[in-house]
């Protein structure tokens, strides 16, 4: 099978012939029809994750169909059109990830290829209304912003949402998901054009986080302080996200793209009774709650641009550059 094959940090990937995977017992074979990225496949290739080794085959998203049976699996899975849950052993606790977590992609090769082989629990139907494209786009994201907004955050109809950084696959399935569930949502970006896009998706407005004091003009603009907040930077910036809450207020962080908090101020956060909670990914049950709730709602993942496997390599440097507005995606297999 042919394959994007990393060999190292700072390297680019490579298209080559590569084995073809046989399933193992439990498992089933995947011919990947579509896969998609992530900010991860990048922070890997440039050495900024933990547990690296190589050669690797990158890819945590992948949608196709299944061609083989390995021992003990389900045969009624043969010929299924599935996309694959990314988060394998999570563990009993439903609060956190067991020790034994992994995401695929690392250390497991992973959807960057023409086939890959994983456990049959972790792939479920494809949702009918999704092309093979638009499958992709939803597992790594669709989890984290799911798991966000609802195990973690508790999300209520009627609620001020705002979501930082609008733009990036997480923040857009956040964004789409909050209005389906009849929030009232706001965002951020430090581009007018992603604003917009978002304003057309559903939201009320937005603001540049490069606005001095935007917390202030946001609130005014929104009626008032948000209930929860979503962020994947983190940085310098999150004093302005407690400013932006209302008491009582959820700000639910997924990420640390700008780095860690420099300063807290704490009495701001218990005098408003504000909680700060802290999420990745998502459980099994996380997974098929986001299945049902984009079949419920016939939500359509954003997709900003396909790129033909060979040129995977033009997709990470456009991953890298930040200005996509929705997931990069790879078509694999017609």
């Amino acid at each position: 099978m042919q394959a994007l094959v990393l060999d190292g940090i700072n390297q680019p990937v490579q298209l080559r012939e590569v084995p073809t995977p046989q399933p193992g017992p439990g498992q089933v074979l995947v011919r990947l029809h579509a896969a998609a990225l992530n900010h991860r496949d990048v922070w890997i290739q440039k050495g900024q994750y933990a547990g690296l080794k190589f050669p690797i085959i990158l890819g945590s998203d992948g949608a196709g169909s299944v061609t083989e049976i390995g021992e003990g699996a389900d045969e009624s899975l043969r010929g299924q059109a599935v996309i694959i849950n990314p988060g394998h052993n999570w563990g009993d606790n439903p609060a956190a990830q067991g020790r034994d977590f992994s995401i695929l992609g690392l250390p497991q090769d992973g959807t960057f290829a023409d086939y890959v082989c994983v456990p049959a629990r972790y792939v479920q139907p494809k949702p009918a209304h999704l092309s093979y494209e638009q499958a992709a786009a939803l597992p790594l994201g669709g989890a984290t912003a799911y798991r966000a907004l609802f195990t973690r955050a508790a999300l209520q109809p009627g609620e001020r949402v705002l979501i930082s950084g609008v733009g990036g696959g997480v923040a857009l399935l956040a964004l789409q998901m909050a209005v389906a569930a009849g929030a009232e949502v706001w965002v951020t970006s430090s581009s007018e054009e992603k604003i917009e896009k978002a304003v057309a998706l559903g939201a009320k407005g937005g603001i540049s986080y490069k606005t001095e004091k935007w917390p202030v003009e946001l609130t005014k603009q929104a009626g008032g302080g948000f209930h929860v907040l979503v962020d994947s930077a983190a940085g310098p910036g999150f004093g302005d996200l407690i400013d932006a809450a209302t008491p009582g207020g959820r700000i639910v962080f997924y990420g640390a793209t700008h780095g860690n908090i420099p300063t807290l101020v704490a009495r701001k956060v218990f005098w408003n009774q504000l909680s700060l909670l802290g999420s990745s990914m998502g459980t099994e049950q996380d997974f098929a709650g986001l299945l049902r709730f984009f079949d419920e709602h016939q939500l359509v993942p954003i997709v900003d641009e396909m790129f033909p496997l060979a040129e995977g390599e033009a997709a990470l440097r456009r991953m890298d550059e930040g200005q996509q507005f929705g997931k990069l995606v790879l078509k694999i297999n017609d």
